[in-house]
């Protein structure tokens, strides 16, 4: 709900201004307290000069008429509104509102960052498609409203549409009409053509207007607009056709004869969307048609209309469950009420849910107004917090001494802990350094078994290989011969290079068993290396008298047991480096296995 008890609804027509003030009342409803209209003249639809006129027109309505509330729901001019009807496919609901996100990319004819726009599901046919309304204006004329209002000394609470409004008008005040009930809202520029049935609701904007009724009998008879907009006004009516005998004022006969046009082509409109209910929207025929906005007060258009469309004829009332101040002209009133749909419909806004719940008014505004609706409670909050930091403060202040107190009776008691403790320290620091030590011992150890515990293993698995690799046949059959002629592993020194010289690469290395005693004296200790890999070549018994690959497919095979071994070996890394040549004369032939050793060896 608002600040204030009453409220503003201002129609923001391109022709005419009309304001009304509500208040709820007693019973639930709303009560009308004041209302006033305004012609704008042509200028009202004029871009250039609209916002002048319009501001203008608000101050002096609000003095004169005496309004008191400040704060406004706004209903924009049609012809500044795009809607549209679309049906969306049956899907989940989690989804709906990304199909409509691509459905106003596709329909809305601005880009959406250009644009304030919303949705309403109104239904869904028979088949389970969404009957969708789609509505956007442009943001510059939308951030135009809330300047003109803030101009006013207005505060904007709300942003509708024509179509939406009309429509809750309806269903507030007909909400029991049965079958299918028309509502054409003629306007100055554009004109609304609604259709209820059931739940059901469909809309279309028609831009055919009485300002064409105007603007072509100005042109016709040499007139101003504003002189033009007086004559049809004083004795403009819509001629009958036929036999009828013209009136003798020649503008009253040229007016008639213009308006007959004008709602002869909004007829064939409205027939065309009449056809369109029926066959796409799978509506029924209308039974009757309810007629609001200014012009549809000029005589003869109901008979006009009964006759082309074969339906009765009325005139909305959107006052018939709105309560009356005992205050206001009542005469003047019934002569426009027809013409008061929108503001009506603004104000249901306020007193429940309604059936279409449209708001264009900018996120930036939006989150401001909530924020200001929210405000007691932030300013509520800040004062809980500002009490409980007081609190805290008071509390705080008589614990700090009894603290302090306790602060120093406990830093005596821990004056000769420390000093415990710098001992203690120093002894977990040796013990540390002991068992780093000894770990560093025992991997010694372990690695002076290690090499002598993977030949081991290594000699039984080639011993396997050659029982599986069978040369000759039946008795002649013997088993091929392999063994190792070299084995080099690969280390990667551990010193660390001077400042700009290139890492030490990779070296392979023997055993220092191999060495010379005096090299050994000589070569100084780096510290331990790693050995991830070594180079192991093998001589095997010349095949290449069996078959010319036998040599190739030995090797290959040798490779497959070795990778093949997971507890010694990793196949990622374990490669044949060459096949040296044999002929077939040669009784022996080498080759060259780089194998990644599983766990690799620290050399001290």
């Amino acid at each position: 709900m608002l600040k204030s008890k009453s409220f503003i609804c201002g129609d923001l027509g391109a022709g005419t201004l009309k304001l009304a003030e509500f208040e709820p009342s007693e019973s639930g409803s709303l009560r009308l307290m004041r209302y006033a209209q305004r012609s704008l003249g042509i200028d009202g639809s004029k871009d250039s000069a609209r916002h002048d006129v319009l501001l203008a027109a608000i101050q002096e309505t609000l003095e004169t008429h005496g309004f008191e509330s400040r704060a406004i729901n706004i209903c924009a001019a049609g012809f500044h509104v795009f809607s549209k009807f679309v049906k969306l496919p049956a899907v989940d609901t989690a989804k709906v509102s990304q199909i409509i996100q691509y459905e106003a990319q596709q329909n809305v004819p601005f880009p959406l960052d250009e644009v304030v726009w919303d949705y309403q599901i109104m239904g869904s046919t028979a088949s389970g498609e969404l009957e969708v309304l789609l509505v956007a204006i442009k943001q510059d004329i939308v951030e135009g409203l809330f300047s003109l209002a803030n101009e006013a000394g207005l505060e904007v609470q709300l942003v509708d549409v024509s179509a939406a409004a009309l429509c809750n008008t309806f269903r507030y005040n007909y909400g029991d009409e049965e079958g299918c009930t028309m509502l054409l809202d003629i306007g100055a520029k554009t004109s609304n053509l609604l259709f209820f049935e059931g739940d059901q609701v469909f809309a279309r904007s028609i831009n055919i207007g009485a300002n064409a009724i105007t603007q072509d009998f100005a042109s016709e008879m040499g007139m101003t607009f504003d002189e033009a907009e007086q004559q049809k006004i004083e004795v403009g009516f819509v001629s009958l056709g036929g036999a009828y005998e013209e009136p003798d004022d020649p503008n009253a006969a040229a007016v008639s004869k213009i308006a007959r046009q004008v709602m002869t082509r909004l007829h064939i409109q409205m027939n065309q969307t009449i056809q369109f209910y029926r066959g796409q929207q799978g509506g029924s025929t209308p039974q009757r048609l309810y007629l609001a906005g200014g012009a549809s007060v000029m005589a003869y258009a109901s008979q006009f209309f009964a006759e082309k469309l074969n339906v009765p004829v009325d005139y909305l009332n959107p006052f018939v469950h709105i309560e009356l101040d005992e205050e206001l002209d009542l005469e003047g009133l019934s002569a426009i009420a027809h013409t008061m749909g929108e503001v009506v419909g603004l104000g249901i806004r306020n007193l429940a849910q309604c059936p279409v719940n449209l708001n264009l008014m900018p996120k930036s505004h939006q989150s401001r107004v909530a924020f200001q609706q929210k405000k007691p409670y932030f300013i509520s909050a800040v004062v809980s917090l500002l009490l409980v930091v007081f609190a805290y403060g008071f509390f705080y202040d008589r614990v700090r001494a009894a603290k302090a107190r306790q602060l120093a009776d406990i830093t005596k008691e821990l004056a000769p802990l420390k000093q415990k403790k710098q001992s203690l320290d120093s002894a977990i620091k040796a013990m540390n350094d002991n068992k780093a030590l000894a770990e560093e011992q025992f991997a010694i150890v372990d690695s002076r078994v290690y090499w002598a515990q993977t030949l081991s293993k290594f000699r039984d698995l080639l011993l396997e290989f050659e029982k599986s690799q069978t040369m000759g046949e039946g008795a002649d059959a013997s088993h091929a011969g392999v063994w190792i002629e070299n084995f080099v592993p690969l280390v990667t020194p551990p010193t660390k290079p001077a400042a700009g010289a290139a890492a030490a690469a990779p070296q392979q290395v023997r055993f220092q068993s191999q060495m010379g005693a005096a090299q050994q004296q000589q070569q100084a200790y780096l510290g331990p290396s790693t050995v991830h890999y070594v180079d192991v070549t093998f001589r095997a018994v010349n095949l290449k008298s069996r078959a010319p690959a036998a040599n190739d497919e030995f090797a290959f095979a040798l490779q497959g047991i070795i990778t093949a071994n997971t507890e010694l070996f990793v196949a990622a890394g374990t490669q044949l480096q060459g096949i040296t040549p044999a002929e077939e004369g040669d009784l022996t032939f080498t080759f060259k296995i780089r194998i990644r050793l599983k766990n690799p060896v620290t050399v001290y």
